[in-house]
């Protein structure tokens, strides 16, 4: 299908106007690692960590430095533990804005679209504005996770390290129809990624990091090795994406 990539060049940079680092706490970020976890690590809000390393978006890369406490402070690394009483931890909730999706909220506290979904009883993607999402699971249902999980590594036939960007349908010249006859403009919250069949075969089931479980249902002439597109409908998400490293695991 003819489609247009969307990349996001985002650097996590330091601030450079401090003369001494004795002024601040710097953490290297490591791979995994997001702007809320470390956030709640060092007690600090996602607002605080963009300020403070001018940081346009949330996000981040590996090797980067982060200042974790404003000039002047010191910070005390913290352990959390996640509850879902939101007067003991207004961190463990979202109340919707306008302009928010799912997908935006997941990519701003580090979780899954379907984590969302699964956590707030969500049949859809559709939310509205004042609504209050949950941001993480209760101790049962975190126990039913990592069952799922544990049953489907044993349906895992490979896993790879790819490079990943995002692509919409909805461009000047785009069918919206994949290589293998999926409609995405009909179908727009289907996960679908476009992949070289040489590494991942077509109609493949796959589980990409930071997407979810998908369908290998298009290729496309850029994409080459370990590349993959993953479609994603709304051209601001698709550009909050970028380019990124990612493991996808191609289920059997």
């Amino acid at each position: 299908m003819k489609k247009t990539i969307m990349t996001l060049a985002a650097v996590a940079g330091v601030s450079g106007v401090f003369a001494s680092t004795a002024y601040a706490e710097e953490v290297e970020v490591k791979r995994g690692d997001t702007l809320w976890g470390i956030s709640q690590t060092y007690n600090v809000s996602v607002n605080n960590l963009k300020e403070w390393n001018n940081l346009s978006s949330t996000i981040i890369y590996p090797g980067s430095q982060l200042e974790v406490s404003a000039p002047g402070q010191t910070t005390e690394k913290v352990n959390r533990v996640d509850s879902n009483d939101d007067s003991t931890n207004t961190n463990t909730s979202h109340t919707v804005k306008s302009g928010d999706s799912l997908w935006a909220i997941g990519n701003q506290y580090g979780v899954s679209v379907s984590q969302l979904k699964s956590w707030n009883n969500l049949s859809t993607n559709t939310i509205y504005v004042g609504q209050k999402l949950v941001l993480s699971a209760s101790k049962q249902v975190q126990s039913n996770e990592s069952n799922v999980q544990s049953k489907e590594t044993s349906n895992v036939a490979k896993t790879l390290q790819v490079k990943a960007t995002a692509y919409t349908a909805n461009c000047a010249g785009c069918s919206g129809i994949t290589s293998t006859g999926i409609n995405l403009k009909a179908n727009p919250n289907k996960k679908v990624i476009s992949v070289d069949p040489n590494v991942i075969p077509l109609g493949s089931k796959v589980h990409v990091e930071g997407y979810g479980y998908a369908v290998a249902g298009d290729v496309g002439g850029g994409i080459n090795g370990n590349e993959i597109d993953v479609f994603i409908p709304s051209r601001s998400e698709a550009l909050q994406w970028g380019r990124k490293t990612v493991t996808v695991k191609v289920l059997k």
